[in-house]
């Protein structure tokens, strides 16, 4: 059991930026891929961005390629999604997620577990 918890959402004006963390208790996330998702109201769970195991991989939804990051800091037990530019269209809840699985997964049945999600909200 892995116990994930998102952090670092709110309101923000449209072209701000906004870095969202998710940390673990009791077990490093160093054994894990790690991804970020987000779904908006009335909407599927979409894809954000996945950081492989190491760090050295990175894999972004074409919607935000150029305007998130993720990034991993394992000695903090925490992965990030830092979001510049952000827009309306970013409004969602944002859900961190880990996988058990060696290689980078888009699809939310990849992943094994999940946090509670954080709101984010960008208003224009």
């Amino acid at each position: 059991q892995v116990q994930l918890v998102e952090s670092g959402g709110g309101l923000v004006q449209a072209g701000g930026s906004l870095r969202l963390s998710c940390a673990a208790s009791g077990r490093t996330l160093s054994s894990y891929a790690m991804g970020w998702f987000r779904q908006a109201p009335g909407k599927e769970r979409e894809f954000v961005a996945a950081i492989s195991r190491s760090g050295g991989g990175t894999d972004y939804a074409d919607s935000v390629k150029g305007q998130f990051t993720i990034s991993r800091d394992n000695a903090k037990i925490a992965v990030y999604l830092q979001m510049n530019s952000l827009k309306p269209e970013d409004t969602a809840v944002y859900y961190c997620a880990a996988s058990l699985i060696a290689t980078i997964g888009v699809r939310p049945g990849a992943y094994d577990y999940w946090g509670q999600g954080t709101q984010v909200t960008v208003s224009s």
